[in-house]
């Protein structure tokens, strides 16, 4: 593959060097980290604490322990952790529990801090719930709603292929909580791709994993390699300070891979894997965005992909305006029941319904 631009050119940044963690640990057994406590009893901001009570903050009454809860199996990794799939041993409830080892880089750490406190405020059903944060014997263990169907890259290897109808309520559910993210809680998420977005047997999409997400008022975090590259829009790639519309490229790249059932940048025909690492950045750089084949697809759902992958992000429209998009106000009135096709598939846990 050729190209007019030599790719020593595209800015890569070099992770930091491994940072003590012992300096952020307390005598007393708590990880603390600027206005952030966490120990095995759970996690507390101090700012809000004190707020609230100035002389003696107290530690949030949790309704369980790390003790009450046995693990039935691991379910994937997500940044910086591995998941397991876990029971309450006494009301028989399932949740999914991120455990993170603590004796990682310093911008590795950093990241965990900021997935702490985005799940400690988020409040939004198309959000995955963070119920409890711990910290016990150098390991982070984060209490996150278990989404029974497991994610969209697990659905894709059964069903090959997801139908208009389907992709349109699930883009609804994804734009509402991008929609959050970006005006509420102006978060830019960096790692939208199929493994990050969840589903349950009710039919509800909720975004996870804030492992590598960013605040966007955080200058120096907004021009930094991390994520997925597949996903990554191309001025995240060249190096460029980016902003919201990066998450609307990587949710436009997951949308049509969910349609034509592979990966927009990789020819079905092709085995997987054909582009080297440094190849499909360049292409993604250099050459045209995918689209949807006009032959194959609606226009509306064309118009759609068109709306996110845009080279230029002034070009990509806003995850508001895309709620008011044509495609997701097609299906709107037709009654589409997104559970219908979970329960189609075969659960990830026999007990998990």
């Amino acid at each position: 593959m050729k190209s007019k631009k030599p790719l020593k050119q595209l800015k890569l940044s070099v992770p930091a060097q491994e940072t003590p963690i012992t300096n952020f640990l307390t005598a007393s057994g708590t990880f603390q980290d600027g206005d952030l406590l966490l120990n095995q009893k759970g996690l507390r901001l101090i700012s809000e604490e004190k707020e609230a009570r100035p002389s003696d903050a107290k530690e949030v009454d949790l309704q369980f322990s790390l003790e009450d809860l046995e693990t039935i199996k691991v379910i994937g990794k997500g940044s910086g952790g591995v998941v397991q799939l876990v029971r309450h041993k006494w009301v028989g409830k399932l949740f999914a529990l991120k455990v993170i080892q603590m004796n990682i880089q310093e911008t590795i750490r950093k990241q965990i801090v900021q997935e702490l406190k985005i799940n400690q405020g988020s409040q939004c059903p198309h959000v995955v719930v963070c119920y409890h944060s711990f910290y016990h014997n150098g390991v982070i263990s984060l209490v996150l709603e278990y989404m029974d169907c497991g994610s969209l890259a697990d659905i894709l290897k059964q069903v090959k292929i997801i139908l208009e109808p389907y992709l349109a309520v699930v883009c609804k559910q994804v734009l509402k909580g991008l929609v959050y993210l970006h005006h509420e809680r102006h978060v830019i998420h960096r790692d939208i791709k199929p493994s990050n977005l969840l589903v349950n047997h009710k039919g509800e999409v909720k975004i996870t994993d804030f492992g590598v997400s960013a605040v966007a008022s955080s200058m120096g975090q907004r021009d930094t390699f991390v994520g997925t590259y597949n996903y990554m829009s191309p001025e995240r790639i060249r190096g460029n300070t980016y902003d919201y519309s990066s998450d609307i490229w990587s949710l436009g790249m997951v949308v049509l891979e969910c349609a034509i059932g592979h990966f927009p940048y990789i020819p079905s025909e092709q085995e997987e894997g054909w582009l080297s690492f440094y190849e499909l950045l360049e292409t993604i750089v250099e050459q045209p965005p995918p689209s949807a084949p006009p032959d194959q697809f609606s226009p509306e759902f064309c118009s759609f992909i068109s709306s996110c992958i845009q080279k230029d992000p002034r070009d990509r429209m806003s995850s508001l305006d895309l709620l008011g998009h044509p495609f997701i106000k097609k299906f709107e009135d037709k009654d589409v029941d997104l559970g219908i096709l979970m329960d189609s598939l075969e659960p990830s846990v026999d007990s998990a319904r």
